[in-house]
This record gives structure tokens, sequence and C-alpha cells, in this order.
């Protein structure tokens, strides 16, 4: 059992404020990590989803700006 703490407040940062986005960018995340892909996190716990958060809280996978790709 973790003993992490992960708080929205925390993770909004990471999806642009939306709680939207931030539900599905860590379910896609869960998912492939769930696919047997390497987390990028020192230390994983069994728990997907509990690695996308933590992924999130550190900065690590965020939400695609696609205004910054328009000229």
């Amino acid at each position: 059992m973790s003993s992490y703490n992960i708080f929205v407040e925390n993770l909004l940062g990471s999806s642009q404020g939306s709680v939207y986005k931030l539900a599905i960018l860590a379910a896609k995340r869960a998912l492939q990590l769930a696919d047997n892909e390497k987390p990028l996190i020192d230390k994983p716990s069994e728990k997907p989803l509990e690695n996308a958060l933590r992924e999130i809280t550190e900065g690590r996978i965020r939400v695609k700006d696609k205004g910054k790709d328009k000229d």
C-alpha cells in the first residue's frame, strides 16, 4: 500500500486547468502503463493509475497545447 498523496490542485497545471483534460490524460497514460510501457518515475507502484498521476504531478507528462503549433 502506498502512502503517496496526490492532490488535484497539483495536477491541474499539467492539464491547462481542465479537470476533463486531466481525466483523459491520466486515463490514457494509465492504459499505456498497463500495456507494459516503462514508467517515467522512480520507484513505480503496481497500480498504473497511481503511476500516471505521479508522472503528471512531477511534470513528466502534460496535455499538448495545440495552439502552439499554429503560426
